[in-house]
């Protein structure tokens, strides 16, 4: 883990940039709608819980380093990436980011588990379960990371 992590000491302005500025439209794209950052076109029936917060937080810097990793370096590389890895670790990201929304959303407002569970069930039984939507999403976007970070420092071979 620590050797992935190493290698974005190596990063050039341009990756950092890129990091810091898709971390940005990554946290606005998940914050205005769910109604974490208050705005006037999305709205919130249930308040936003303490932990919304590190959540969009947390996402936005995976979701930014992840973005900055298929930025090219303009060097010839040896390492030849696995193609089904770097797939595998698209799917996870994107799925990460998906799963962040509903993690942090209101659950009476979310039109999909409100079909599925009703008003009550939505209150009674999704919002409890969105702390662990929360990790997961965290989680499978830092193996999505690992995944993109681990392809710069090895070799296929």
């Amino acid at each position: 883990m620590w050797s992935a992590c190493a290698s974005m000491t190596t990063w050039s302005r341009t990756r950092w940039l890129v990091a810091v500025l898709g971390g940005l439209i990554i946290a606005v794209l998940v914050a205005l709608p769910t109604a974490v950052i208050p705005n006037p076109v999305f709205g919130r029936s249930i308040a936003v819980t303490w932990w919304s917060y590190p959540v969009v937080v947390v996402t936005a810097i995976l979701g930014g380093l992840l973005v900055a990793t298929y930025v090219r370096t303009g060097e010839p590389s040896a390492a030849v990436p696995n193609e089904d890895e770097i797939d595998g670790a698209t799917k996870l990201g994107m799925a990460g980011t998906l799963v962040t929304f509903f993690a942090v959303g209101c659950p009476v407002c979310n039109k999909l588990i409100l079909l599925a569970l009703g008003a009550s069930g939505a209150v009674t039984w999704f919002a409890p379960f969105q702390p662990f939507l929360a990790v997961a999403s965290v989680a499978l976007m830092a193996v999505a990371l690992r995944i993109r970070l681990r392809n710069e420092t090895s070799c296929s071979i």
